[in-house]
């Protein structure tokens, strides 16, 4: 596996990003002292990449309740982010990573999507804890499995 593993420190970065209409660049260094959440999803508005954001949307008190912050990060540009974000009204922000930087460097680029669909939970020192990948399908861990993680990494 490229990437961090789980006991690395996670690679910094600056996205640009959305999050509630706000377009900025995100640091993943300037949530150090919390946990973070990073989710890495192939697309926009595709079936299985909805299904994923929306449980997030949905049961997205389980993320604050932890503490943590959910950073979701795709290829797609920041229009792309912004209409899908305002349409789906999404709490969290939306990366975008078109020169696939980010992906490479936690080792999620996918020969068939362009990226693996990854969730990495990041402690509040910036090292990695825990680390799912799934299959081409929608296949995700759901935000209560990743509660229960991070009440083990918080």
């Amino acid at each position: 596996m490229k990437g961090p593993a789980v006991g690395d420190r996670a690679p910094d970065f600056t996205l640009a990003g959305v999050q509630v209409g706000d377009r900025r660049d995100f640091s993943l260094s300037e949530y150090r002292g919390k946990p973070v959440v990073l989710a890495f999803y192939p697309g926009d508005a595709t079936a299985g990449c909805s299904i994923q954001l929306k449980s997030y949307r949905d049961d997205f008190e389980v993320f604050s309740e932890a503490g943590a912050t959910l950073l979701a990060i795709s290829p797609q540009d920041v229009d792309s982010h912004a209409s899908w974000s305002d349409r789906e009204k999404f709490p969290f922000a939306l990366l975008a990573d078109p020169d696939h930087k980010v992906i490479e460097a936690y080792g999620v680029r996918s020969p068939i999507v362009g990226v693996k669909r990854t969730v990495c939970i990041i402690d509040s020192e910036g090292i990695v804890r825990w680390r799912f990948t799934g299959g081409v399908r929608a296949i995700f861990k759901k935000p209560r499995a990743l509660a229960r993680v991070l009440e083990k990494v918080t």
